[in-house]
């Protein structure tokens, strides 16, 4: 069985929030969906659990911060080409996100944008033979030239 990965994340805005990832063309599971919290499949194995702040407090005695002044996590999802991340950061824009930056290394590309609560996301294509051998050797300069934030 694969591994999954359930990313929690509270939104001050559950309807909203739906709204923002069915846009994205992602779906719901209903079945873990109510009130409290909303289920959205990004994939077979990633599933993002969008949860009132409220809900969210019950699950950690620490201070739940504002991702729209503190960053706490980058979310990371991969697309299958530059056209793809184009195409899904548009959408992203369209739907609310904010633009928050973008990298194009030659083996990889990414576009950066802030949800509707903060929440850092980047959608990356990486070139697949990169992928497989690693990175080319690069200095941090050369990764900072080729990187923009908005």
């Amino acid at each position: 069985m694969s591994t999954m990965i359930f990313v929690n994340l509270p939104v001050s805005d559950l309807p909203r929030s739906r709204v923002f990832f069915e846009a994205l063309g992602y779906s719901i599971n209903e079945g873990f969906s109510d009130e409290n919290a909303i289920s959205v499949v990004i994939s077979d194995t990633i599933t993002a659990m969008l949860l009132t702040r409220e809900f969210f407090a019950e699950f950690t005695s620490k201070s739940i911060i504002d991702a729209t002044t503190s960053t706490e996590v980058q979310l990371a999802l991969s697309a299958e080409s530059r056209a793809d991340v184009d195409s899904m950061f548009e959408r992203a824009i369209a739907s609310g996100a904010t633009p928050s930056g973008e990298q194009d290394h030659g083996f990889m590309y990414s576009k950066s944008f802030d949800d509707l609560d903060g929440h850092h996301w980047d959608f990356v294509w990486m070139d697949p033979e990169a992928a497989a051998g690693g990175a080319p050797e690069m200095t941090v300069e050369e990764m900072r030239a080729n990187t923009t934030h908005s």
